[in-house]
């Protein structure tokens, strides 16, 4: 199981980026994903040409929320883009031809229709009622199996998932998660990957 950590400029500053990204990196995140919704294209290229070098050193894909032209111009590993960001084909070229591009899902038939368009992996969710994504309806748990099934492409569970629910998110099925504001507002990043890590892998 893999743990997908975004760093997402709601609940991080600026400048905490860098440290941030080393920090979710050495710990052991597998993937990393730049978003910041409030920000300008200029200023996220900047963010990240921070930040794609710790991930590069690290051995960490880069991916890159929104903005092709900037994983393009960044040599990130990945672009994803929301349900209503456009087309993928023309996402994953504007980049640089990535190799990784993701899209966000919300039931089974837009996560099969992502995968139709090419998508590599997925995100699905939000599984729990999230700040991250203020008046976004849960999608719960109840489908987790059966997507994990219908996909050959992996899948990473999101929306509010943190130690406290991670255990029944792996009992519904999910084989990956993504994890944000609980993990980006720990007080310890690293441990609370190891934790979630043993919960993951039923080592806890």
């Amino acid at each position: 199981m893999k743990i997908y950590a975004i760093l997402d400029l709601g609940y991080l500053s600026v400048e905490s980026l860098a440290s941030t990204a080393t920090e979710l990196c050495a710990g052991g995140a597998q993937l990393l994903q730049l978003r910041a919704k409030k920000h300008t294209e200029e200023e996220i290229l900047q963010m990240a040409k921070a930040v794609q070098p710790i991930c590069a050193g690290h051995g960490v894909p880069f991916i890159v929320n929104d903005y092709p032209r900037v994983a393009a111009m960044t040599n990130a590993d990945g672009i994803h883009l929301g349900q209503d960001d456009g087309n993928l084909a023309d996402a994953r070229r504007d980049a640089g031809n990535c190799r990784l591009a993701g899209r966000s899902t919300h039931s089974i038939q837009q996560a099969e229709k992502a995968r139709d368009e090419g998508a590599d992996y997925i995100g699905f969710g939000p599984l729990y009622a999230t700040a991250t994504k203020p008046g976004r309806l849960a999608i719960g748990l109840g489908d987790v199996a059966e997507v994990q099934r219908r996909l050959s492409i992996p899948v990473y569970c999101i929306g509010g998932i943190d130690l406290q629910n991670l255990a029944e998110v792996v009992s519904a099925g999910a084989e990956n998660v993504v994890i944000v504001s609980s993990l980006l507002q720990s007080n310890d990043i690293t441990s609370y990957i190891k934790s979630a890590d043993r919960i993951l892998t039923g080592t806890n």
